[in-house]
């Protein structure tokens, strides 16, 4: 369906791809991988055609259609999400704006002496829209919505209200509705809750198009692809498989180049010696001209490309006493809606608490209640004696100053640091080179989320409070960032949509349902296991 042949494509002075290749087949479900700034959105652009290669050619078979659901949402406002979606949705909707135009013709007393061509011409559009099952196309934008948790009332209210990360899954929802011969999501896994990511996942695994996508959720995209293309120092490389697949594959190549390597660099070392030693000698000088030649033919085996993995590891944290934090009856709502009524819940040190529920549960509220961000009706929250609470939240990125650098900032926090030390820090988190030296009101969301973390954990607290640490982050950050926080000793109260970082790091698990609230002894996985859920009211 898709074929490019020998792209070379060069943006300023970085080469994106040399002589680079790949084939998308119909069925396929294609994971697109690579490191940040490797030309994984160069690729689907020149695919739909809005940039084109340097050298070699972007095939796609005659009638295809495309859908390409990208971060940049555009503007939307003035319609109806159910509106904007169904707007989306290739012909069907054009042949539907038709279908009214007629329907409104045949009303208008001015066009009478025209109605004979109006009502054939409405016959035939609508035994079009009936073939392309146009009637149904509201049904199934609501369906496509409430699978990505939009209410009846978020649906029918203007688009233009929504928040930025409902605006993406509008977009999404058109792209998905669309239904196209090809699917090109560039990260389709930001901003859903862990619900809509799972109803994305079966729907995805039922799409029998082409399907190609970025995501920075490792079990997302390792339950839906079944074949990842590289981009990798302007290279594509295929592996038929899934994307621990891949990674074993990869890991298992570098060993054998590396392997390669060493061998070609110990004989050439070998033969070396021999010339150094004997090319002084003119009994010898037939055997060294005829090794130097055969060396200069010899093809030399690269070394595997190294990529760049970071670590951080904390400071020991300050000792708290065994009782973090203690909610007692507490009562918590929003104008009429009541949140919780008498809740009382308990953190203990060394507990890491991971909050499950659906949108509007309350997951976001417990946690402002914790931190201080927001106060209880009624009841109360006690934080313990000796706790050094660490808040990470969304809004939290806002409070960072425009004008000051990344390195400028961590100095702020950190006078008494070394320069080493906060360069350390920051590359850690990704700022490496000039990008310390990037103001913050030009950071994207994704390097302000790494910068306000590094901020949090320099000097780490002994209970942290996160709201949703993972979004934005690329699967290298995330790894990162797990394997330093199983190593922290401290209390942890979080809420995430990323399975592998529920499982990895819960020992507790609160879940907030309409029947009540529960607790559950054993991390994520336990839960998993003992409800047959991977998210309340889903069923694995």
């Amino acid at each position: 369906m898709i074929r490019l042949d020998n792209i070379g494509k060069q943006n300023g002075h970085q080469i994106v791809f040399i002589e680079a290749g790949a084939t998308l087949n119909r069925g396929e479900k294609v994971g697109l991988v690579g490191p940040n700034g490797a030309g994984k959105t160069t690729l689907f652009r020149m695919i739909i055609g809005e940039e084109q290669p340097d050298e070699g050619t972007v095939a796609v078979d005659r009638g295809v259609t495309i859908g390409y659901f990208s971060q940049d949402v555009g503007e939307m406002s003035g319609h109806s999400a159910v509106a904007e979606v169904m707007n989306g949705a290739g012909p069907v909707s054009e042949v539907g704006a038709e279908l009214k135009a007629l329907e409104a013709a045949m009303q208008d007393p001015e066009r009478a002496d025209e109605m004979d061509e109006i009502i054939e011409r409405y016959g035939e559009v609508q035994a079009r829209f009936e073939s392309l099952d146009g009637y149904a196309l509201e049904g199934r934008a609501r369906e496509v919505l409430a699978g990505l948790s939009f209410t009846q009332e978020m649906m029918d209210g203007d688009v233009g209200a929504l928040s930025g990360g409902w605006k993406m899954r509008v977009a999404l929802a058109r792209v998905l509705l669309m239904r196209p011969d090809a699917m090109l999501l560039d990260e389709p896994s930001n901003h859903l809750d862990l619900e809509s990511l799972i109803w994305l996942e079966e729907f995805l695994k039922g799409y029998e198009g082409v399907l190609l996508m970025t995501s920075h959720d490792r079990e997302f995209m390792n339950r839906v692809v079944r074949k990842v293309v590289e981009i990798d120092g302007g290279a594509l490389t295929t592996y038929t498989g899934d994307l621990e697949f891949y990674e074993q594959q990869r890991a298992l190549n570098e060993r054998q180049q590396q392997a390669q390597f060493d061998r070609q660099q110990a004989m050439l070392a070998k033969e070396m010696r021999f010339i150094e030693r004997f090319k002084a000698r003119a009994s010898h000088a037939a055997q060294v001209q005829s090794r130097v030649k055969q060396i200069d033919k010899i093809e030399r085996v690269e070394p595997p490309k190294r990529r760049q993995t970071v670590t951080f590891e904390f400071a020991p944290a300050p000792r708290s006493g065994e009782d973090v934090v203690s909610l007692k009856s507490v009562r918590k709502g929003y104008g009429s809606r009541r949140i919780y009524d008498g809740l009382d819940f308990q953190v203990r040190r060394r507990e890491r608490w991971c909050v499950m529920g659906i949108n509007g549960a309350g997951k976001s509220t417990l946690l402002k209640l914790v931190a201080g961000a927001a106060e209880p009706d009624a009841g109360s929250v006690s934080v313990g004696g000796s706790v050094k609470m660490g808040y990470f939240a969304q809004h939290a990125m806002d409070l960072l100053k425009g004008e000051r650098t990344v390195f400028q900032t961590l100095e702020d926090s950190f006078p008494q640091a070394s320069q080493g030390s906060l360069r350390s820090l920051a590359g850690c988190f990704g700022f490496s080179g000039d990008d310390v030296e990037k103001r913050c009101r030009v950071l994207s969301g994704g390097e302000k989320a790494r910068l306000v973390m590094a901020l949090m954990l320099y000097d780490p607290p002994n209970f942290l409070v996160l709201d949703e640490p993972t979004n934005h982050l690329d699967m290298a950050t995330k790894e990162m960032l797990i394997t330093a926080l199983a190593q922290y000793e401290g209390a942890m109260l979080f809420v995430s949509h990323d399975r592998r970082f529920l499982a990895a790091l819960s020992n507790r698990v609160l879940e907030l349902t309409p029947d009540g609230i529960h607790a559950y002894g054993g991390g994520y996985t336990e839960y998993v296991e003992r409800t047959g859920q991977e998210a309340p009211g889903l069923r694995v």
